[in-house]
Order: structure tokens, then C-alpha cells, then sequence
């Protein structure tokens, strides 16, 4: 792309490194190899500086590359105490804030201008190369076969290269390191401070890690954050007294810690942190433990990502991804998520530029579908402003040519306490926010019955979801729909509700794209006209993943009421929750057994959905429809739980086995049609694809059809006992 902000940077490169290298031959900024592959070159600091020490040996006495993607900063060591400064953003260096630190080390010879000569004390060179950091994000590759690109890692590199500090690496095994790798580069080279980042199901690997790190003759600074991490502080501090723990958003805390590591702060001053110890002398115990301040994120916070891992991702067939807001608008009682409750969303243009370095990688993979994924749990929010700021973002991302998709809650669509005019100009927004590029939208609906959203606190009811399910689909817009089937707390006569609004075809309409938005406001209220235009598919073909049982998580308010009812065990450290029983002993054994079903399934139907999201066209339909014989299974076998607990009272505990030799015979009658109806599907959607793709379906569905017995995926934790 000629004239592209990508393409000027690279330039200003070469220009940077002509200014440094006067004698040296140039690079050949009309060579549009050469240039684009500095392009590429720009996304990871530490693969610049080697090629330009590489290229430069025997020229250059030292190089470092520090900076953010947007303000890349290179610097080049040219004798006599000086150096090439160039801000490969153009910008001059004297618009850039420039951490305290470099008061009085480092002197800029024309600060006006992006590229100059500089004179850096060596403490200024010692700063911008210690401490060596290195953040892993663990994964179980038999669980998710396609990778996403690491969000978490990446936004917290950004934030630890803002401050000029150190050299960040970024490793992830979605991408082909294995634990093996990881566990060698820790030992074998090992870093100044480690950050992990883990998720529910690798409390395993998490442990293998951080037992590797406290062995060395020096153990490292070991950070780690993630959901699983939030959960499990209180164990983890038990096992690891020395290990650090990012109780929220890592930015800051990563900030903190780097200044931490230069003793330029306490370890008191790092903000959100979670650690062993008192800020002076004495230790405290793990029921008082210690948490350093933790400042909330301003509404114009910074949460990009570096780019370093995202060709790569795309290389492995994974998808991008990105967060332009953060938290949640509503406190559900089951997320133990500190953020509830407070939402964030930055000024969406003020982070677009990033979406023209995405679009470069892209241009790499004319095979892959040009899609972003927001991942923001509340892409909409709550404001004055937010219908202009979700248009505003949506258009940037359609003018760069993504298409995307993301979440919100029910009631950006329908809301009992708005009037009509609000709602016709919500039909408005959906229809635009279609025309600028949304490709999907996940609402988190989670029940059809009132008792249950109310105790899932929700603040929606059944009725609400339902015009809102219906609205949707009479517009248009393509959903996602998640859905909690089992909890602990419900009864049997909530479970036989939730089986028949899974099951309704009064909601799934057919698009009415040129109806007056007052028209479709009031016919998706009206049961005639329901009746007229609907689809006649049951709900459940839209649900995303069928027959989830709620997890009691460690922290979250649902989780108390449960033990308040008794019902509450031990800690289950490898998904971050708690071993619950279910108050209908009945419904317990259907949920043990539901979660089976999903687990022998699961890799099958998560490569569907992977490949789903990197594919257009008649490829991306045949699989959203072998996802549908998936749900149609479930569904299927919800009903038949529901039949096999009827034959049994719920006072009646001691027929717990019987009960079991029921469903699993019916699980088992289910699979053996679902299998000879799978063979056909896959035949069908293999027609459509090609390459990778079509191998990733063929490994993966071999694997499903040699599958037998019901184990469960997360069953071995060691610490659940």
C-alpha cells in the first residue's frame, strides 16, 4: 500500500538507518520487497534490532528498539558517545512524554525533529535494557485447536514498552512453543522477571511453570495475572509465598513493577497487585493478605495491544483480536470479576490507527477472512454518547475494511424502562451498525425463565429477552446467544421451563429489512404478527454452546448463596471454583451427565466454530450449519434427562445409580445417531474447504469418531480433594 502509515514508518526506517550508517549502501525504499519486509519488521522491537545489527555488523556498536508500535523508537549507537534518536512515528521527540528517568541522560541534539542525534549516559543504556521480561500465556492445544491471537499478553507488553524500559519477549503456546520450550527458556536463559498469563483448565501447567522458575539457584520476579490466576490467589500464595499476582487490568501493574524492579517504588505502590507480606517487615497470613493500591482505569485509558504475535496467529489459521472498551454495565451474580458493574470505552478513534498495522498483516492472508473480534465483554456501554461512539468505531473498522464482531448485553436492543422513541432509533443503530461491517453480535441471555434471571442476577426478565430475540432476527443481525441450562439452586420445574423457551420457534423471525422502524418495534410485540413471520426454528439453533452448567467461580456472589444453602465443597484450582452440589440431587446427575456430552464434543464443535470465523461465503454457512446437527443433538438430549429424572422422586437419593445407567444409555443411543449424521455433515462441509482448513476438520473429526466412554475434560485436579 503506497502512502499507508505503515508504509511512511518504514521509511522513515530506512532513513533512520541511512542517518545512522552514512557509508553503509541504503535501503532501497522503492524495492517494495525490501520495504515491506521492514514493515513487518516494525510489529516486534526485538526481530528489528537483530536485523539491524545483523545487517549493520561491523558499523553499529549498539542498538536498541524500544517504544510503542505507534511511537517505535530506535536507537543506534554511533561512537563517541553518540546516537541516532529517530521516532519512527514522525512526531518530534519533544511531543513525546518522556519518562522521568531521562532527565539529564539522555540530551537531543535537535528535539524538533523525529530523527537526531543524542547523547545517552550509560545508566540511560542500562535503563533501556534491563530488566529483560518475558510474558508466556499457557494453553491446552488438545482442548482449542485453533489459536486467538494473545490479547492479554500483548496489551501488557504495550504498556511495559511505553515506559521505555527494558526489552520485552512475548511467547505463547497457541503458537508451537510447548510447555518443554517454555521450561527450557526460563532455565536455560532465564529472564529478569517472568509474567505468566492462565486461563480456566491450565492451573497444571501454571504449576509445572512456576515450580521450574522457584528452582532456579536465583529465582526469578514471577508475576502472573488471568482469570484463573484472579481465582486461585489465595492457593497460588500458599505454594508460591514469593509470587506476585495481578489482581486486575495488567497495565498498570506491569508499569509499577518495572519501576519497582529499578527501585524507583515499594512494592506497596504497585498498583493491583496481590502479595505475600506486609509493605514493612513481619509477615502476614494468607487470609490477610496483602493488596497493593489498585486504581481504577480512566475512561481514556490505553488498552492496545503490540502486534508482535499476529502473524504468526494467522499463520496457525487463528483469528485477530482486540478490546476497545472495558468491564461490564450490569453485576451478574456468577462472574466474580472485580470490574462489574464499571464500564470504560475510550475514545474509539483516538486507537484506530492500529487497525492500518492489522490491515498490513492481513494483506499477507488473502485467504482469511478479514474479520476483527472485539472482545470487550460490553462493546456498546451505557452514556449519553454511546450509540455515536459505537457507529463512530464501527465505521473506522469498515474503512479499513474489517468486518467484526463482539458483545453486548439484551438490553441495548429492548428495555421495559425506555420509551418507543428510544427504541426505533436502537432498530436504527442496528441497522447501521449492519451497513458498517457487524458480522455477529454475542448476547449473554442465559435463561428464558424469571426465577432463574433473578437469581443470576440479570436484571432482565424472560419477556424481555424474548422481544429482544425476536427484534434481532427481524433485523437482521447475526447473533450469538449464550445460555446457562443447568444451576445448582434451580428446580426441576425451572429445568422443564428452560427446556421449552430453548425449544420455542416464536422467536427466530425472518429479516424484515425494509419495514419502518416503528412498524418492526411494534410487530415484534404483537403475536399475530410474530406468528406470520417466523422462521419456525427453535431457539436453541442459536444458542452458542448447549447444555452449559453454571460454575460456581471462586468470588462470585452466586457462589455464596450456594454455600449458603450448604451445598459447597472444596476449592477446584484447575477452572478457579468450587464443588457444588445441586439442591435436586436429580438435576446434579443430569448436569455430571450434560457436561460429558459436551466434553466429547467439545474440540469437534470448537473447530467449527474456529473455522467458522476465518471463513466467508458458502464455506462459513456449511459449518455454521454442521454446528446446528450439534445442537439439535443437545437438545435432544436434554429432553431425554428431563424424561429419565420424572421417573424418579426427588426424595428418593438412594436411586442415584439407576438414574445414571438412564441417561448415559440415553447418551449413548444419542451419540451412536449423532455419528452416522456427523460422517454426512463432514462430508458435506469438506466440499467446501481447502488446505489447512480442511485438514484441521479432518484431524480433529477422526479424533471425535475414535472418542468412546464419557470422561470430562477438566476431571483430573489435584487439588480438589
Amino acid at each position: 500500500m503506497k502512502d499507508s502509515p505503515v508504509r511512511d514508518t518504514a521509511v522513515r526506517l530506512a532513513a533512520a538507518l541511512q542517518h545512522a550508517f552514512p557509508s553503509a549502501p541504503p535501503i532501497d525504499t522503492g524495492d517494495n520487497q525490501e520495504i515491506g519486509a521492514l514493515e513487518l519488521l516494525l510489529l516486534a522491537p526485538n526481530d528489528l534490532r537483530t536485523f539491524i545489527e545483523d545487517r549493520y555488523a561491523g558499523h553499529a556498536l549498539r542498538v536498541r528498539v524500544t517504544g510503542t508500535l505507534d511511537r517505535r523508537l530506535v536507537l543506534v549507537e554511533t561512537g563517541g558517545g553518540w546516537w541516532t534518536l529517530a521516532d519512527l512515528s514522525g512526531q518530534p521527540h519533544a511531543g513525546r512524554a518522556w519518562p522521568a528517568w531521562t532527565r539529564s541522560r539522555l540530551l537531543i541534539e535537535k528535539p524538533d525533529s523525529w530523527l537526531s542525534a543524542a547523547v545517552l549516559d550509560e545508566c540511560a543504556v542500562e535503563r533501556l535494557s534491563k530488566p529483560d521480561v518475558l510474558l508466556a500465556a499457557l494453553y491446552h492445544p488438545e482442548n482449542f485447536p485453533l489459536p486467538r491471537f494473545p490479547l492479554g499478553i500483548s496489551d501488557v507488553a504495550r504498556a511495559a514498552r511505553a515506559t521505555l524500559t527494558g526489552t520485552v519477549g512475548l511467547v505463547d503456546m497457541q503458537l508451537g512453543t510447548t510447555l518443554e520450550d517454555l521450561l527450557k527458556q526460563v532455565t536455560t536463559a532465564p529472564p529478569d522477571i517472568l509474567g505468566i498469563s492462565a486461563t480456566f483448565g491450565q492451573h497444571d501447567l501454571l504449576e509445572e511453570l512456576l515450580d521450574a522458575a522457584y528452582a532456579l539457584p536465583e529465582p526469578l520476579l514471577v508475576i502472573a495475572g488471568g482469570s484463573l490466576v484472579a481465582r486461585n490467589e489465595r492457593l497460588l500464595l500458599a505454594t508460591y509465598p514469593k509470587l506476585l499476582i495481578a489482581r486486575s487490568a495488567g497495565e498498570p501493574t506491569m508499569r509499577g513493577l518495572l519501576a519497582y524492579w529499578h527501585g524507583e517504588i515499594p512494592l506497596t505502590d504497585i498498583p493491583g497487585l496481590g502479595y505475600n507480606g506486609a509493605p514493612r517487615g513481619g509477615g502476614l497470613g494468607i487470609a490477610a493478605r496483602r493488596t497493593a493500591k489498585l486504581r481504577a482505569a480512566p475512561a481514556g485509558a490505553d488498552i492496545l495491544p503490540e502486534l508482535d504475535l499476529l502473524r504468526l496467529t494467522l499463520v496457525l489459521h487463528g483469528v485477530a483480536q482486540l478490546e476497545m472498551s472495558r468491564g461490564c454495565t450490569n453485576t451478574c451474580s456468577f462472574c466474580p470479576r472485580g470490574h462489574k458493574g464499571v464500564w470504560n470505552g475510550p475514545d474509539p478513534l483516538a486507537g484506530c490507527w492500529i487497525l492500518a498495522w492489522i490491515r498490513r498483516v492481513f494483506d499477507e492472508f488473502p485467504q482469511i477472512s478479514w474479520t476483527a473480534y472485539l472482545v470487550d465483554e460490553e462493546i456498546i456501554g451505557r452514556g449519553e454518547q454511546v450509540v455515536a461512539r459505537i457507529l463512530a468505531l464501527a465505521a473506522a473498522f469498515h474503512r479499513a475494511g474489517f468486518r467484526w464482531e463482539s458483545s453486548c448485553r439484551i438490553d441495548q436492543v429492548t428495555h421495559p424502562e425506555m420509551d418507543e422513541t428510544w427504541h426505533i432509533e436502537r432498530v436504527a443503530m442496528w441497522r447501521t451498525l449492519q451497513d458498517l461491517g457487524l458480522r455477529r453480535m454475542l448476547f449473554g441471555v442465559e435463561s428464558g425463565v424469571d426465577s432463574i434471571l433473578e437469581r443470576f442476577n440479570k436484571e432482565n426478565t424472560a419477556a424481555q429477552n424474548a422481544v429482544a430475540i425476536r427484534t434481532l432476527s427481524a433485523l437482521g443481525v447475526p447473533t450469538r446467544y449464550t445460555y446457562i441450562t443447568f444451576d445448582p439452586l434451580m428446580t426441576l420445574e425451572e429445568l422443564k421451563q428452560t427446556y421449552a423457551f430453548q425449544g420455542r420457534t416464536d422467536l427466530l423471525l425472518r429479516p424484515q429489512r425494509g419495514l419502518a422502524a416503528a412498524d418492526l418495534v411494534a410487530g415484534v410485540r404483537d403475536g399475530e404478527w410474530v406468528a406470520e413471520h417466523t422462521t419456525g426454528r427453535p431457539l436453541h439453533t442459536g444458542i452458542s454452546y448447549m447444555l452449559v452448567s453454571m460454575e460456581c467461580l471462586v468470588g462470585a456472589a452466586y457462589t455464596r448463596m450456594a454455600a449458603a444453602e450448604n451445598l459447597t465443597g472444596a476449592e477446584e484450582p484447575l477452572m478457579g471454583r468450587v464443588a457444588c452440589r445441586y439442591r435436586d440431587w436429580r438435576i446434579g446427575v443430569a448436569s455430571s451427565w450434560a457436561q460429558r456430552w459436551v466434553d466429547r464434543h467439545f474440540a469437534l464443535d470448537y473447530t467449527f466454530k474456529s473455522l467458522e470465523k476465518v471463513l466467508d461465503g458458502a464455506p462459513r454457512h456449511a459449518v455454521r450449519q454442521a454446528r446446528i446437527v450439534l445442537k439439535d443433538a443437545a437438545y435432544q438430549v436434554l429432553g431425554d434427562m428431563i424424561s429419565a429424572i420424572e421417573q424418579h422422586g426427588l426424595d428418593q437419593p438412594e436411586q442415584e445409580r439407576e438414574l445414571v445407567a438412564r441417561i448415559e444409555a440415553a447418551l449413548e443411543e444419542r451419540a451412536g445417531s449423532l455419528r452416522g449424521q456427523m460422517a454426512s455433515t463432514v462430508q458435506e462441509v469438506t466440499t467446501y474447504l481447502t488446505g489447512e482448513h480442511a485438514a484441521t476438520l479432518a484431524r480433529e473429526y477422526r479424533r471425535w469418531e475414535a472418542a468412546a466412554g464419557w470422561e470430562l475434560i477438566n476431571a483430573a485436579d489435584s487439588c480438589a480433594d
